[in-house]
This record gives structure tokens, sequence and C-alpha cells, in this order.
């Protein structure tokens, strides 16, 4: 009679422990959300970067949680959030720019970077190639690297065939920066073009570039994406404007924001596809085995508002080969 009770009791007890253990709540992965802007000023590509994984199926708050930080342009502070986000033991990071995804790659070799917006991951050693990333990162670049910055040189000149000099706005502390000023040097020569290098290391030093740029009589703006430089875009498009500048930029959010034209990739596009990469890694795939991926939209938008404000008439050979253009 007593084994009979303890057999009995023995496999209630057995029940009650799957029954616990069936009842115990999963665990709610995180992804770590580092950008090199401000919340305001990312909020477009957030918004992309939620749209993706909730048509992948997740809900913020519910089946995933995400720990945001905003570096706001500086180096420093993009440092101190990838380490923190370590700290934190996030699943996977989500991360833009080369400045920020090598901050993130010295912080972590294991924890999976998924990283957007960088020209060539390979010159700047973060993967081994695009086929076969190697190591703990993966994602999207941002095209054709300096190849891009050439194109932009051409559709100023093609839209405005007497301009003869173009300042280009960049921050020498971005290794990517860095890349694309020098590969706007053989375009720019070939358009008869004479480029100024405008140096900006910090926000204070606005004013002193576009005091550089009315010496140097430039007629044109070329701005460099970087964590710094896109950190001033609301203040760079307005003194632009002022200076009567014609500007080229790589990202639309700087046409909507008052800039004359920009060209690049759909960077909302890469926000959104950079969720699967997440969702990828969420389900087990190896980071090293995820193929880096390349833009397949690219955007000219031009801004008719800022070219009436500043006295100049986009060709209409060029306006309809605009994606978009803001009235």
């Amino acid at each position: 009679m007593s084994k009979i009770i303890l057999l009995a009791l023995g496999a209630l007890l057995l029940v009650l422990s799957v029954r616990a253990e069936a009842q115990q709540p999963k665990k709610v992965p995180s992804i770590g959300y580092l950008s090199t802007g401000s919340p305001s000023s990312s909020t477009q590509t957030i918004e992309a970067f939620r749209q993706g994984l909730h048509e992948l199926g997740y809900a913020e708050g519910k089946n995933i949680t995400i720990e945001y930080r905003f570096a706001e342009g500086r180096e420093d502070r993009l440092r101190q959030f990838a380490s923190e986000l370590v700290r934190f033991k996030v699943d996977v990071i989500f991360v833009s720019a080369t400045v920020a995804t090598l901050a993130t790659k010295n912080a972590t070799t294991t924890i999976p970077i998924v990283f957007t917006i960088v020209d060539d991951p390979i010159a700047f050693g973060l993967i081994d190639s695009l086929g076969h990333p190697g190591g703990n990162i993966t994602g999207l670049t941002s095209g054709a690297g300096p190849g891009l910055y050439g194109k932009r040189l051409e559709l100023l000149k093609e839209s405005f065939p007497r301009v003869s000099r173009v300042a280009a706005l960049w921050n020498p502390d971005d290794p990517g920066s860095v890349v694309n000023v020098r590969g706007m040097e053989t375009p720019a020569r070939s358009l008869s073009l004479k480029l100024q290098s405008v140096e900006m290391r910090d926000p204070n030093d606005l004013q002193q570039a576009f005091s550089a740029m009315k010496r140097e009589r430039a007629e044109a703006l070329v701005t460099i994406l970087g964590a710094l430089v896109g950190s001033q875009r609301s203040r760079i498009v307005d003194l632009a404007a002022k200076s009567r500048l014609a500007t080229m930029s790589a990202e639309s959010r700087w046409t909507e924001a008052g800039g004359l034209m920009s060209y690049g990739p759909d960077y909302a596009d890469l926000y959104r596809r950079a969720a699967t990469y997440v969702d990828k890694i969420l389900k087990g795939a190896n980071p090293a085995d995820l193929p880096v991926e390349q833009p397949t939209k690219f955007e000219l938008v031009i801004n008719l508002k800022t070219a009436k404000r500043i006295g100049l008439t986009i060709p209409p050979n060029v306006l309809a080969r605009a994606d978009k253009v803001i009235k």
C-alpha cells in the first residue's frame, strides 16, 4: 500500500513540476539600439526598424525589448553606450554608421552585431567578406562608398553647369568621412570643380566653417555623412540657405529638413531590412554566416521650396529623374 501511495505522489509531483515549467514565462529577447544621432533626428529610421520587426511578428514591450542609446554626434558616448549595452547582455546590438560599428566591435566579440549605413565594412576590418562576414558582425552596407559622392557631384554639375567651387563639410575624426572625401577628389577634377575641404570637429565649428566657405566663394555644399555632421543637420541646411548655397547630401532626411538635393540609398528601407537580420540571429543564425547585403533602392530627392528660397532653378531633365519632389 505504501508503495502505491509513493508512486502516486511521485506521479503527482511530476505532473506539477511539468505544469510549473510550462507556466514559466519565456525570456523576452532584447535588442540594443545604438544611434549616432539624437532621438528627434532618428525618428524616421527608428520607425522603419520597428516596422521591419512588426512585419516579422515582434511587438515592442511584448515579445521583444529594445534598449535605446543616442550618442548625439559624440564619439565618446558611442564607446560608452556600446560598453553599456554589452554589460546589459542584450541578445543582439543594432548599430548604424562606420564609427558606431567600430566602437561596438571593440566592445564585444561575442554578442551579435547588425550594422547598416557602413560604406566599406571590409576596408575597416569589420568583416572578412560580403559573402562570409566571419566573426560576430553582419548587416547592410550603404552602397558604393566614395563612388556615390562622385555621382552626387555629377548631379550638382548637371543641375548647375556654372558651378565651379564646391565645399565638402566633414569630420576628419570620422574614418568613414575620410574615405569619402578622398574619393571625391578624382571626380571633382574630371568635372572641373574646385573642391574645398571644410573640417568640422565640434558643433561650435559651424560658423567658422561657413565663414571659410564664404571666403573661398563656394557655390555649392556637399555634406559628408557622419555622426557629428548628421547631428547638426537642421543648423547646416539653415546656414546653407542663408548663404545661398546649393546643397547635396546622402540622405533624404536632409532634403526634407530644407536641403536642396539628396541622392543615395533609401535609408528607411535599409533599416527595415536590418530587422530581418535581427530576426534570423534571435532564431539561432550565426552572424558569421549571414551575407552582408547592399542597397537595392536609390532615390533622388529635390526640394523646390529651397530652390526658390535661394534663387535657383532645377532643370526639367533633372526634375524628371527625381523620385520625390518637395513643393
